[in-house]
């Protein structure tokens, strides 16, 4: 009888190891600012044949809600909450308003529980790199083992060329890797440290592992080698409209957008009370290219071209990373999850800024300025209609809850468990859904509490059912961030606008037949209107968002 137990307590403990041994590895990879079409898969121009394989190894969503900037975004993210639930409504900060409540703390609460928190709970290792931008308590409070990347955890952007705006932590530890001078650019050096991670994690055998890849790019500075930039010049030379248009065509040929969609014109610059810092175009729309003098147009091909270089490096680093990862066998039973985290930045006007953001300066460069775009020291953003090309054909921008600013790509794979497909997943996801869907993946159990205090259930559901193919509930979306206002329920969503020329007040769109959001049915469907306004009302009160909010 003894034998017959020991035999079903050693059956027991090996299928229990077998099991173990099947729960995936997980890599997030995070764009920064990067436009809900600048991949490839999405019909973009800019060259991304890794990121566009890893959507032939999986899926593609049509579209993830994110937060509309930065750090409101990693913080839904990585906390499986709204933003406002997790303490960082609209941006980090180390002085909060004292009238404003929890909601916008300026940092993570301890309310909640985080991937790398939940995952370690579960027996991975966690791991990160790149930029953390959701205050203090840091990464390794919040639950990673390992961190490379801003120096400063408030920070939304540094200097691409500058090794010493980075740094490893736990404090202490020393660097891994070491750069000649001039030979230290972030983006690489981001996917180096993955990689380098990567080798330590697999120091211990019996532990899956979690790795945030959250990259700066390609949020501004636009920086990147010269030779890069280069290669896209002759493509951003033939200006937004051109490439707009052709966009579009290929969005329609992979059924992104529908064969009868119209493209909308360009869209507005926000208003601004000074003029400069819109570059003369406060509340008008972005202006055609070919009404731009010559020596414009080269600045701004620059500029693009820089952007896209970015993004390219970006993209080879994924491509290592896959290598990397079919190398040591490890593709199959990773689950890889690629977004970004809000639409393309317009910052604030169509020729883009230079030096201190906000200040109305926008130089022109000719020459040797020209040339030395992108390199180290320099500090510059790509402007507004750029932006309107990276959000084909979506209307608005970051800081938007229109839907070019909280729209972005969203690729899955997993290739042990799903089974890869060029249809696109049409239900809504939200980055919120991300803790969630990887906790079920690797069969971790969302507590009722961290650290002796309760905190709050998910807001977010798992995505494997959608992966899958199988149809979900029907659920409402709100979104929210500095006056700005949004929710979606099915294929219909309304707006709330600011920085405009016309009054502001709820618009509503029916998304099916107007992705654009051209279209305000406001007047002709008041009581679908009500009933969204009423749901994003009972939603804002219940996690404390300021209705008094600057639209500023």
């Amino acid at each position: 009888m003894k034998s017959w137990a020991s035999a079903i307590l050693l059956l027991s403990a090996t299928l229990l190891a077998a099991a173990e041994s099947r729960r995936p590895n997980v890599l997030v990879i995070l764009a920064d600012d990067l436009g809900y079409s600048d991949l490839g898969c999405y019909g973009g121009e800019i060259p991304t044949p890794n990121i566009d394989r890893l959507a032939k190894l999986g899926v593609r969503f049509e579209k993830c809600t994110n937060s509309a900037r930065c750090c409101p975004t990693r913080a839904s993210l990585i906390t499986g909450l709204h933003p406002h639930e997790a303490g960082i409504g609209d941006f980090v900060t180390a002085k909060p308003s004292p009238n404003r409540g929890p909601a916008y703390t300026g940092h993570l609460l301890d309310n909640n529980i985080t991937i790398p928190e939940l995952l370690k709970q579960s027996g991975y290792s966690t791991w990160m790199v790149g930029k953390w931008h959701m205050g203090s308590p840091g990464p390794i409070q919040r639950g990673f083992d390992a961190y490379y990347g801003y120096k400063n955890l408030q920070a939304h952007s540094n200097d691409q060329w500058e090794p010493a705006a980075y740094a490893r932590l736990p404090a202490g530890t020393p660097a891994e890797l070491a750069y000649a001078p001039g030979k230290f650019f972030v983006t690489d050096v981001f996917t180096d440290y993955a990689l380098e991670f990567l080798r330590q994690a697999r120091a211990t055998k019996d532990k899956p592992w979690f790795l945030f890849l959250a990259h700066s790019s390609p949020h501004f500075p636009v920086q990147a080698p010269k030779e890069s930039i280069d290669r896209h010049m002759a493509t951003y030379r033939r200006g937004w409209d051109v490439l707009r248009a052709e966009r579009f065509t290929r969005m329609k040929a992979l059924g992104l957008v529908a064969a009868a969609a119209v493209l909308p014109p360009l869209s507005m610059v926000p208003v601004e009370a000074n003029n400069a810092i819109a570059n003369g175009y406060s509340g008008k729309p972005n202006p055609s290219w070919d009404s731009l003098p010559a020596d414009r147009r080269e600045d701004l091909a620059r500029r693009m071209g820089t952007f896209a270089a970015m993004v390219e490096h970006v993209d080879q680093g994924v491509g290592r990373l896959l290598a990397d990862l079919e190398q040591h066998g490890e593709l199959a039973n990773t689950l890889v999850v690629f977004t970004s985290d809000n639409g393309a930045c317009y910052e604030w006007g169509p020729f883009g800024f230079d030096g201190a953001s906000r200040v109305g300066r926008t130089d022109l460069h000719v020459g040797e300025a020209l040339a030395g775009m992108g390199q180290a020291g320099t500090h510059s953003s790509y402007g507004s209609a750029w932006a309107n090309l990276g959000n084909t054909p979506l209307n608005l921008y970051k800081h938007f809850c229109n839907e070019g600013g909280i729209s972005s790509p969203l690729i899955v794979s997993w290739p042990a468990t799903l089974k890869p497909s060029v249809a696109w997943i049409r239900s809504p996801a939200h980055v919120m859904d991300f803790l969630p869907t990887i906790a079920a993946a690797a069969g971790a159990t969302y507590p009722a509490e961290r650290a002796g205090k309760p905190i709050l259930p998910t807001s977010g559901r798992s995505l494997l059912p959608d992966l899958r193919g199988e149809a979900t509930p029907e659920r409402g979306i709100p979104t929210a961030h500095e006056g700005a206002r949004g929710y979606r329920l099915g294929n219909w969503k309304i707006v709330w606008g600011k920085r405009q020329t016309a009054p502001v007040t709820w618009q509503l769109f029916d998304l099916s037949k107007d992705p654009s959001e051209q279209h305000d049915l406001a007047a002709q469907r008041p009581e679908k209107l009500k009933e969204l306004a009423d749901a994003w009302m009972a939603w804002a009160k219940r996690c404390g968002v300021d209705l008094a909010s600057s639209s500023s």
